[in-house]
Order: structure tokens, then sequence, then C-alpha cells
């Protein structure tokens, strides 16, 4: 019997952006009602992790107004499902392996714009960052907890004090 070789995880990056009170932006998929992510995507050949964040951030939330504060120690992974896995990136990878950047948003709401080339976002908001991943869809739950671990504390002494 020939011995199947496990398909390889793609590359990419995820963007935790954090707003001034250390709230993080979420969106809901166009593709998939409910389902809720942070800005994340592939890193394209000859690209660096920290340029693919940034122009994904671009891509799917409009805006450059943000600064990185801090990258994960080590690339995070996640499996997809196995019904999603012969649909999704047409079936060459068994999910994702991102490198994970904490960013501060500089901007204000009014500069998010979800509607740009080919928008994946359908609606935002600013939620808790403790609550990340009990908005995510199951599957990436794991890695959500890990981005919540490492980046917790940072956002806490960046949030700015309440009065």
């Amino acid at each position: 019997m020939p011995v199947t070789k496990p398909l390889p995880y793609r590359r990419g990056v995820g963007i935790a952006l954090i707003n001034r009170d250390g709230k993080v932006f979420v969106a809901e998929r166009i593709d998939t009602p409910g389902a809720w992510q942070m800005p994340q995507g592939g890193i394209d050949t000859g690209e660096r992790p920290r340029a693919a964040a940034k122009r994904e951030l671009l891509e799917e939330t409009g805006t450059k107004k943000a600064k990185i504060i801090a990258e994960s120690r080590d690339w995070l992974k996640y499996d997809l499902p196995a019904r999603l896995r012969k649909k999704v990136w047409k079936g060459k990878y068994r999910g994702q392996e991102q490198k994970w950047f904490l960013m501060l948003f500089t901007g204000t709401d009014a500069d998010i714009d979800l509607d740009g080339e080919h928008p994946e976002f359908a609606r935002w908001k600013w939620i808790s960052f403790r609550r990340l991943p009990t908005v995510i869809v199951g599957f990436k739950r794991k890695i959500y907890r890990e981005v919540v671990a490492e980046f917790a504390a940072i956002v806490a002494a960046t949030a700015k004090p309440k009065r």
C-alpha cells in the first residue's frame, strides 16, 4: 500500500489590530455569515512576513493607519476541517502556518473601509481582546487562544487608562 505524504501548511500572516482602548478588530466573512476573524492571509513569493501583514491589513481593512508593536515568537498552525480541505486553496494545503503581528491602530473608525478591490468582510466591530476565542469558528480557536496568551500583557499595557 502506498504511503501518502501529508499536505503541507500554507505560510501566512495574521493581524491582531487593537485600538487605544485595548479592543481588537474582528470582521464577519462575506462568504460565511456568522464567521468572525481577524485579518489574515498568505505570504506572496519573495515577500517578508512583516510586509505581508501590512499588505493584508490594507487589503482587508482599507487602512494603513497602524504600527506593528509585537510579533509572535513562533509560527502558529491550524488545520482545516476535512470538509473544507478540498475546497480551500484548491486542496493543496492542510491548513495554515502563520506569523502573527500585534498592530496598534492609529486612525479613527472612519479609516476602516471594507469595500476594497476584493472585499472579504461584510461588517466589523471592536471587541475585548480576551473574548477573541469565543467569537471565532471552532477550528481556529486554538490559534486564537495562543495569540491572546502571547499578546495579552502587551495589549493591557498599551490600552489607555479608563477615567
